[in-house]
């Protein structure tokens, strides 16, 4: 693994958001969902996000999520994913998303 400055790791924006919107992505190319995060003040960004394995719609409506949102928009099929969902991949090769332990302010800054 390799190192990176305190300066380096700045320069990664990772906010806490709400997931206020899903749907089903079926013409992403790996099993994903469209998600729409509220950001607080930073606004409402989109993420498609594979985590069709392990979540329902039901359990991402309304959960807080640490995201990347320092990366530029990438085009996934038909739809622009803003933010990096971040989570650890599982023994399956599943995604199992970062938690907080407690409520957060949306748009809260990760360091």
């Amino acid at each position: 693994m390799g190192e990176m400055t305190y300066d380096q790791f700045e320069q990664v924006e990772m906010r806490v958001g709400r997931v206020v919107r899903v749907e089903d992505f079926p013409r992403a190319r790996k099993p994903a969902y469209k998600l729409w995060i509220d950001f607080g003040e930073l606004g409402i960004r989109r993420s498609s996000a594979q985590l069709t394995s392990l979540y329902t719609k039901e359990e991402l409506a309304g959960r807080l999520v640490v995201a990347v949102a320092s990366l530029p928009p990438r085009q996934v099929a038909d739809f622009m994913s803003e933010v990096l969902v971040l989570g650890v991949p599982a023994s399956g090769g599943e995604v199992v998303l970062l938690a907080q332990d407690r409520d957060a302010p949306l748009g809260g800054r990760v360091f």
